[in-house]
Formats: C-alpha cells, sequence, structure tokens
C-alpha cells in the first residue's frame, strides 16, 4: 500500500494505490516503444498541439493539483501556483521551438566536386531517440517531476515518456499523470505516450528495461550512482541525464560589501532559505571579506537567522539528512553562528542555520551539500586566500559573483577562476530562480551533472535525440524537413545557414 505523509504534521494517510508489478513495468515500457512511431508521425505540429493540450489540462486541473501538492510537500500555494505555471510554460516553450525547427539540426549536403574529389548527397537531422525514463524531483512536485521539463522535452522531441512517481507526492504525481494524459488524448496523442510507475522495484525494472533508451533523473548523488549502476549493467547502455549534486558558492567582493553590505546579507539570507533551502541552486557556501564591511554582513545575516521561524521539509529522510550534515559541518570547522527558533513544531521543520569559519580553513568536509536552510560563511583574507579556497570547490551548477563596477580587474580574475566550476555564473544577483528560456543552461561539470547538456530551457530537448544522415536517398524516404526546397524551418545548405522564407 502506498502513503503520503503531509511535512507539517507528520501524519501518513494510506492510498489506493500499489506499487507497480515488473510486468506492469514491461507492459507500459512496451505500450511506450508500440506509441513512438504514431508520436513521431504527429509532425512537429502534432506535437506542438499536443503540448498546448498539456499546458491547458495543466491550468484547469490547477485548484485540485495545487491542493494536493500543498499537502504532500508543504511549499505553500503561493509557491506552488507560481511552479505549476511555470510548469504549463515550459509546455507551451517547447511547441514554440517545434514550430520554429532549428532544434533539428537539419543540414543539406548536395552531392559535388569537393577539394577531396566527388561527395555524395547528404541529410542530416536529429531524430527521436524512443521511449524515456523520467524520475521526478521531491523538491519540484510539478516543474521537475511529472509535469517537468524532463517530461515536456522528451514529448516535445518525440519520445514517449514512463514517469516514476516521487514517494514523497504520489498523489500529486498521479494527478499530474491524469492532466497530462488527458491534454494528449484531446490532441490526438497515441496511447501509452505517458505512462506512471510508483515504487523502488518499478524504477530499477524500467530503467534496465530494453525499449527505454535514455533515462532523466534530478536528486541525489547517491540515487543517481545506484541509476548508473543499473545501466551499466544493461547490455546497452543509455544515456542518462542526472542532476544531482551542487554546493554554488557565492563570493562578495570588498568593493560590493562596502557598497550594499546590508543588501547583500538580506538577499543571501532569502535566498539560501527560500523553500525551506530545498533547491538545487541554494548557495550553500558564501565568501565573505574579512574587515568591518564583511563584518556587517555577517552581523545582518546572524540577525535575520537568528529571528527567522522553522522551515518545513519535504519528507523525514531530508530534515534526518539535514541534522547529520549540519553536525558534520560544525564538527569539521564551521561552528554555529546562528540559528533560528523552532517551538513545539509538528511535522518535518528545522531552523534556518548559519556556520561560519576561515577561508583558509576550508576543506573537503566543509563544501558538503546540505539540502535545507543552511548556509556556510567563510571569511577570506585578499585575492589570494580566496583563490586557493576557490580550487577546493566541487562543481556546481552556479557560481555568484557580487562586485561593483571598479573592480574590473577582481571580476575577471574570479570569472577565470569559476567559470571551469560550474555551468552558470551570476553576477550581482543570486542562483535561486532559474529562467526558462531559449538562452538557459541549467547543468554543470560532475557531480552537478553528468554532461553538457540543460534540463531547463528549450535545448533541453537535445538529450532525446540522436543525428541520422541519409545518404543519396530518395526524396520519398526523407523526413519534408530535408526535402529540396522546403523553407519552413532554419537549415544549413551547402555549407550556409538559409532562414525560412530564404530562396535558395
Amino acid at each position: 500500500m502506498i502513503t503520503t505523509t503531509n511535512p507539517r504534521t507528520g501524519a501518513t494517510t494510506d492510498l489506493d494505490l500499489l506499487d507497480t508489478t515488473t510486468a506492469e513495468v514491461d507492459r507500459l515500457a512496451e505500450r511506450a516503444a508500440q506509441a513512438a512511431p504514431g508520436l513521431a508521425a504527429l509532425g512537429r505540429e502534432g506535437r506542438a498541439r499536443a503540448l498546448e493540450a498539456v499546458a491547458d489540462a495543466l491550468e484547469a486541473a490547477r485548484e485540485e493539483l495545487v491542493r494536493v501538492a500543498d499537502d504532500e510537500t508543504g511549499l505553500g500555494e503561493a509557491r506552488l501556483n507560481g511552479e505549476l505555471s511555470r510548469a504549463a510554460f515550459q509546455f507551451r516553450l517547447f511547441a514554440e521551438a517545434l514550430r520554429e525547427g532549428s532544434y533539428l539540426e537539419a543540414a543539406i549536403d548536395h552531392a559535388g566536386d569537393t577539394p577531396l574529389g566527388p561527395g555524395p548527397d547528404l541529410r542530416r537531422m536529429l531524430l527521436p531517440l524512443g521511449p524515456v525514463a523520467v524520475f521526478g524531483a521531491s523538491n519540484f512536485p510539478f516543474a521537475f517531476s511529472v509535469a517537468g521539463g524532463d517530461t515536456a522535452s522528451a514529448l516535445a522531441s518525440g519520445c514517449p515518456v514512463v514517469i516514476k512517481a516521487h514517494d514523497s507526492h504520489p498523489l500529486t504525481s498521479l494527478k499530474s499523470a491524469e492532466a497530462i494524459t488527458a491534454g494528449l488524448a484531446s490532441a490526438g496523442a497515441p496511447e501509452g505516450t505517458v505512462a506512471l510507475v510508483f515504487g523502488q522495484e518499478a524504477a530499477g525494472h524500467l530503467i534496465a528495461h530494453p525499449e527505454i533508451k535514455a533515462v532523466g533523473f534530478t536528486g541525489s548523488l547517491s540515487t543517481g550512482r545506484i541509476l548508473l549502476d543499473i545501466i551499466n549493467r544493461r547490455e546497452d547502455p543509455i544515456p542518462f541525464y542526472g542532476e544531482l549534486s551542487s554546493l554554488n558558492p557565492l563570493v562578495v567582493t570588498p568593493g560590493a560589501a562596502a557598497a550594499r553590505g546590508d543588501e547583500i546579507a538580506k538577499g543571501l539570507f532569502g535566498s539560501y532559505t527560500g523553500s525551506g533551502g530545498q533547491l538545487c541552486t541554494k548557495p550553500g557556501l558564501a565568501f565573505v571579506p574579512t574587515g568591518p564591511e564583511g563584518d556587517r554582513i555577517v552581523e545582518t545575516m546572524q540577525a535575520l537567522t537568528a529571528e527567522g521561524g522553522g522551515h518545513v521539509l519535504l519528507n523525514q529522510r531530508i530534515s534526518q539528512a539535514f541534522d547529520t550534515i549540519a553536525d558534520r559541518l560544525v564538527s569539521a570547522g564551521a561552528p554555529v553562528a546562528a540559528r533560528g527558533q523552532v517551538d513545539g513544531a509538528d511535522g518535518f521543520v528545522v531552523p534556518p542555520v548559519l556556520l561560519a569559519t576561515q577561508a583558509s580553513d576550508l576543506s573537503a568536509e566543509l563544501t558538503e551539500e546540505c539540502f535545507g536552510p543552511l548556509i556556510v560563511v567563510a571569511r577570506y583574507d585578499g585575492e589570494k586566500d580566496l583563490a586557493a579556497a576557490l580550487e577546493l570547490m566541487p562543481h556546481s551548477l552556479t557560481a555568484t559573483v557580487h562586485a561593483e563596477d571598479d573592480e574590473a580587474d577582481t571580476v575577471a580574475s574570479l570569472s577565470r577562476l569559476l567559470e571551469p566550476l560550474v555551468g552558470r555564473l551570476v553576477f550581482n544577483g543570486y542562483p535561486t530562480g532559474v529562467r526558462v528560456s531559449w538562452a538557459q543552461h541549467h547543468g554543470g561539470p560532475w557531480p552537478s551533472t553528468n554532461s553538457q547538456h540543460t534540463s531547463v530551457g528549450v535545448t533541453a530537448i537535445r538529450r532525446f535525440l540522436r543525428p541520422f544522415v541519409w545518404q543519396n536517398a530518395p526524396e520519398s524516404v526523407l523526413p519534408e524537413e530535408l526535402h529540396e526546397g522546403y523553407s519552413a524551418i532554419p537549415r544549413r545548405i551547402d555549407g550556409a545557414l538559409v532562414l525560412p522564407g530564404s530562396a535558395r
């Protein structure tokens, strides 16, 4: 029997749901494979309409979805309404990308003489991989779960999706899948385009299934390694796109500390405690200069932290891990500088915690990610001290620099140090809050992710596509995007980029 737990109260309720059997996983994976040709046959316009229908269905179910998700996550209606809007927006954005068509990377090299002799006619385009397994994330019950970007980008590419419901929000997962399925059906998508499974055994069996051609996962590094081990035991190892662990260091320069220390302290407090500190882009380590200006930043953060109330964490496992990792960080040399108050709270509620150390005392033990409202402040004494500490930083999704306009040399130096460590470098802002757009990249070197691909933004679709070339092929077997004279999408023809409507 599957249960759901309210993290505010700790109360657990039985649901009329059971873990998916391995036989049922087999059936769903095979049905997804059968749906793949029909989903591809819808074409770009048909899939765009299907994605828009999914967005409409999610919006129509908003009231129930937000209510159920709030009961299962404790994230609050305001946050969840915003997240559901983001999820719907992602589906619509991928519909726009389908119609625009550049994601296909269509290219034609006509037959003819080349510097190396006669060359054949080559026509290249990206094609869907096939059914994709997606794992919902606990901290984003909509935008990174069943209705999240992995699902949206996979469907846009033409890949059916079998989704592992997250144990922390099974009912939200179910209701989301029902809305998505209804939207797809209304747009003529084949049955089996989306399916949902429950349970750990089902998850392992799913990604080992020969019909599954890629995996999208957002979660812990330890679970990611388990899934990778299963994939590596397959006869045909498949791509694994995992977003796993991220410390997201933030640097405050002396100039920024002097010019706007209070503003930075307040913004940093909001960033490390927002959504209970349960964001993959939460800054977990802040470098603050020594001296009076840096002192004021730390003092303001101490006051805000001490006055801060409790934060509801998503589940008991995360709550227990928060306490365990906080204790490890203290033992490793980062004593508590401030702690909020939690009086008589039920459920999985923890206080905000501010730890403090010296940059010169940093070690690998002090750079462990702590999921929840905790930050380590490391005081540094000059650029050499800071540079030495940054060499110890684990790879992350983001890094942030707060600096002033007259510190150009310092900013350039920090950029050179930080760019190899992360996938996004933020200036004079905060990394929490990831815009969904064409230019976004949400990824970084291992262990933040394991690939060069993003899980947010239009280029996320690239994960679920493979290049394919037709050589000297009759036009009857080519997709319409590679037909001679087709002009609805950008294409590279004989080396030249040809935009829609251009005569070529």
